[in-house]
């Protein structure tokens, strides 16, 4: 039942007061009509006897606290869904801007979707190939994962995942796959980028995107990755679809929630950002994963740009809590002309296991990606004491070492922007890096797996 009132009190954007409401609910949407008959929306955010807080999602400018009226909707924010999403741009508010129609809505869904019963759940085990050696190879992406990307400003983090969305596919089920991609805050210049990319290589067909500019208000950026998720999860667990989910840039986003908790005069936690951050965090997170008895499933990958490059701060940290693992990039690589520069040694993704090996990827799978991890950690450490104390003062294993620490950033991680590689292709790179050491070192593989896989031409031959 819509309800109309003429009782805003006071304006503190992007708060306001409604005294003397009735029946009206928490999270409920609502319109504020201007005199001139303009309309802006906005949500309950608390609800103290028959006084309300509404949030408005756009400027506070031009409005009349005599003349305007608030109209409570009955009903929280939802998004219209239906097949016609797919190949479609919308802004933060599910609004088209790319020119198209309206979308006729088969439904029209709560944006704070509904939380997935646990027993409901199936455990993620499908192998996902994103076409870049350093996860697939490594850290391996499975179908209702979390998997987040920590970057930094500064480094390509736009262009990663422009290329997973680009790429990213389920092995054998190819039509049936979906990416929906949300842009958080970024610049009119980046969403373009995004839009480009996306129909320069085609991949806008099977995809939808939500683009919120950093001009836009900070309440929009709260909805635009509830939009994104509540178009992943039709698509998902109403059409059977595999959707990749990709949220850019998370941090953007907790900065507009602690805006406007300070709007709210909450008392901070950490750094300033609300005591509720992990648990508003989780409420975007976990709905991600597969469902029992439903084809379709979420795999999701948040970006993050961490303040000062620095993993303790509290939306990283956080986020590694509740995520299964992290995708980490590198100053130093990106420097060097690594692209993507992706450092392996602290990425991680916890559900690998689960996606590898026989029938899935290859069975010489895990026992390669532990050797090479192996192998270039004591690269790495050759590298520095070479660095320190001279190669001459090395023994021949350990020159043999710090060679492949080189060629393996060179060739294994750097493969730049357009390059799909298999994971036949990758896992045939690590084999070909691995000739580089003596036999003897390559301790972690089974001696059935060197018999059959072991390159008869050595690295460089």
């Amino acid at each position: 039942m819509i309800r109309e009132y003429k009782t805003i009190q006071e304006i503190v954007s992007p708060l306001m007061v409604v005294r003397n409401v009735e029946g009206v609910t928490y999270d409920e949407l609502a319109e504020i009509e201007l005199p001139d008959g303009e309309t802006r929306r906005c949500k309950v955010l608390e609800v103290n006897g028959d006084t309300a807080v509404v949030q408005l999602f756009e400027s506070a400018a031009g409005i009349n606290l005599a003349q305007s009226k608030v109209r409570f909707l009955g009903h929280p924010l939802e998004l219209a869904v239906s097949d016609d999403m797919l190949g479609r741009v919308f802004n933060g508010m599910g609004k088209p801007m790319d020119g198209g129609p309206e979308i006729l809505a088969e439904s029209y869904n709560d944006i704070n979707g509904l939380p997935m019963n646990p027993a409901a759940r199936d455990y993620p085990n499908e192998f996902i190939q994103t076409g870049i050696s350093a996860i697939d190879g490594l850290n391996t992406l499975v179908r209702g994962q979390k998997l987040p990307i920590f970057s930094g400003s500064g480094l390509p983090h736009a262009q990663l995942a422009a290329q997973i969305a680009r790429q990213a596919r389920v092995l054998g089920t190819e039509s049936n796959f979906a990416v929906v991609f949300a842009a958080i805050g970024i610049t009119f210049e980046e969403s373009e980028y995004f839009v480009q990319e996306f129909n320069r290589t085609g991949a806008i067909d099977r995809s939808v995107i939500f683009s919120n500019l950093a001009n836009d208000p900070a309440v929009e950026r709260i909805a635009t990755p509830r939009m994104a998720l509540t178009a992943a999860e039709y698509l998902a667990f109403e059409k059977g679809m595999h959707v990749l989910v990709i949220l850019t840039d998370i941090t953007n986003y907790a900065e507009a929630l602690r805006e406007i908790s300070a709007a709210r005069k909450e008392v901070p936690g950490r750094r300033g950002y609300p005591g509720y951050l992990y648990t508003d965090l989780a409420t975007l997170y976990e709905r991600a994963g597969r469902r029992i008895d439903n084809e379709g499933s979420i795999t999701m990958i948040p970006i993050l740009t961490m303040p000062e490059d620095d993993k303790t701060h509290p939306i990283p940290d956080l986020t590694g809590y509740i995520t299964e693992g992290q995708i980490i990039l590198s100053r130093d690589l990106h420097r060097s002309g690594i692209a993507p520069p992706i450092d392996v040694l602290p990425s991680l993704s916890r559900l690998k296991d689960k996606g590898i090996g026989e029938g899935k990827t290859r069975e010489d799978h895990a026992d390669t990606m532990n050797q090479l991890f192996a192998a270039y950690s004591s690269g790495k450490d050759a590298k520095e004491l070479m660095t320190i104390l001279g190669e001459s003062a090395l023994t021949e294993t350990d020159v043999k070492y710090a060679k492949f620490a080189e060629e393996f950033e060179k060739r294994y991680v750097a493969q730049g922007g357009d390059e799909n590689r298999s994971i036949e292709d990758t896992l045939a790179i690590g084999w070909d890096l691995l000739t580089i050491l003596p036999k003897t070192e390559l301790k972690r593989i089974k001696p059935a797996n060197m018999e059959k896989y072991y390159p008869e031409k050595s690295y460089g031959e």
